[in-house]
């Protein structure tokens, strides 16, 4: 599955409330201790491995977040890294609303 693209290294995925300098963060929503690592199915390509992967199908995003607080496009600022929201929405690989972060340096 293919949630969005962006260089190689620049992509990780993260839930809404562990932006900062953004409404999300200020959500009572709990925050996952630790981003979930993406494997790049080619050069450009952002996906979450999965046994039933059956290609690089691309899953459509959601233009925000369910509360209004985070947009896709949006500059935000993740762990002190730069980075634009390039998909919001659900993922095969955790319960919840995640958003598909391009880092603007790789990691």
């Amino acid at each position: 599955v293919c949630y969005f693209e962006c260089p190689a290294g620049k992509g990780v995925f993260a839930q809404p409330a562990q932006l900062s300098g953004s409404a999300a963060a200020t959500s009572s929503a709990p925050a996952a201790a630790k981003p979930v690592p993406v494997i790049s199915a080619s050069p450009t390509a952002v996906a979450a491995t999965a046994k039933e992967d059956l290609g690089p199908t691309k899953l459509p995003s959601k233009e925000q977040t369910s509360d209004g607080s985070v947009s896709l496009g949006q500059q935000v600022s993740w762990k002190g890294n730069k980075a634009t929201v390039r998909y919001i929405g659900d993922v095969r690989f955790a319960a919840g609303e995640w958003l598909g972060l391009e880092l603007a340096d790789a990691r």
